[in-house]
């Protein structure tokens, strides 16, 4: 009985897999700027039938593309535009019902040949549904049957045997986001849209209303600007969850300053005692940093991160002390990373750790609007 003798290949040393690795990013990356140059008015009237769509985005697509669709269509119902996604196959037993006139079907396939998908094509046509195709050639099956047809053109597939579905589904789902984004961007959707969609995990902690997370008044230490130090940290201690911040008020119960437990150290270590017994408002720090009450948490922290403080103030609209968000709690909400969304958008920025560090001269309101306490 004869047998086929398997040939063995030599793995790859760690030198050729970087150099493998890089010449299949390097590839997809030419593809995509080469996408992006062709680039025409079929995509405009993509983003057209998207923004019109009075009913829903049905995403659709077998293997490989079928996985591209499903991502498209949670980018879609994320960023403003309702979509759903359809498998083509069940689709044909049944699932066609899902779909209604006023929907627009956005349908993924490299060869435009697929079997399931090409066997939808009738009874989407029968249905009057505008279909938008992504596929490599308008003269392919689904090109000649969509109204919209956005080609890839040709790729050439990143694995060795140029079989694998690699570049072309790269170019599907950067071809897919740009369609998603322009539209949500026409549809003028915002952040705090944004993150009606995006209530939980990081992201919807960050996208928050720092209502949810400060620490309410009745928790913060305020007393009124005309008060000796030492009263005030006599009279206005805090029990519980307390913060390292007093935030002081003028008799209008408008925030004045804040000043710090960091503050009345350095009182000590500059043998200034006699400051104690001297209004507060002499050594406070004047005009703080805050935010108003309704704020997204993003843009709290990306103000704690940029102007390196520890303690924000939350005021209302007459500027009277609202909450206080500390460090400590910024922390436990970004365990993971210690980080904040920076002011520029999704990049992530460090965010410095607690500690204690001088402010500007006692009395003087800093620069730009003033600042809490520092952190370095």
């Amino acid at each position: 009985m004869s047998t086929t003798r398997r040939i063995s290949k030599r793995p790859l040393d760690r030198t050729s897999q970087l150099r493998y690795a890089r010449q299949i990013i390097e590839l997809e990356a030419r593809a995509l700027s080469q996408l992006a140059g062709r680039l025409d008015e079929s995509f405009c009237a993509g983003v057209a039938a998207l923004y019109g769509c009075r009913g829903s985005v049905i995403t659709t697509g077998m293997g490989k593309a079928g996985m591209i669709a499903q991502k498209i269509a949670a980018t879609l119902a994320s960023t403003g535009t309702r979509s759903h996604w359809l498998h083509p196959a069940e689709a044909v037993h049944g699932d066609l019902g899902r779909i209604r006139a006023d929907d627009v079907v956005l349908l993924f396939s490299q060869s435009g040949e697929t079997e399931e998908v090409v066997r939808m094509l009738p009874s989407l046509d029968e249905f009057g549904v505008t279909m938008i195709a992504i596929t490599a050639r308008r003269t392919s099956t689904l090109g000649r049957a969509a109204g919209v047809v956005i080609e890839l053109g040709a790729l050439q597939e990143a694995c060795e045997h140029g079989l694998a579905p690699s570049t072309s589904t790269t170019a599907m789902l950067a071809l897919g986001d740009a369609l998603a984004l322009v539209t949500s961007r026409m549809r003028e959707f915002g952040r705090e849209d944004f993150a009606r969609f995006h209530p939980a995990g990081s992201l919807g902690r960050q996208l928050s209303n720092i209502d949810e997370f400060m620490r309410p008044l009745a928790e913060c230490r305020v007393a009124g600007e005309w008060l000796n130090v030492r009263k005030v940290f006599v009279e206005h201690s805090q029990t519980g969850r307390r913060t390292g911040a007093i935030m002081l008020v003028t008799r209008a119960g408008k925030l004045a300053g804040i000043f710090t437990d960091s503050d009345l150290a350095r009182l000590f270590e500059h043998n200034r005692d006699a400051a104690l017994d001297r209004p507060i408002r002499e050594v406070m720090t004047a005009s703080p940093s805050t935010v108003p009450a309704g704020s997204r948490m993003l843009d709290a922290v990306a103000v704690m991160a940029e102007r390196k403080i520890s303690e924000l103030p939350v005021v209302d609209r007459r500027g009277r002390p609202a909450g206080l968000l500390d460090i400590t709690d910024v922390v436990a909400l970004f365990p993971e990373a210690r980080s904040a969304l920076s002011p520029d958008g999704p990049r992530l920025a460090a965010l410095p750790e607690a500690k204690r560090n001088r402010k500007s001269k006692p009395g003087k309101a800093a620069a730009g609007g003033g600042r809490s306490r520092r952190v370095a």
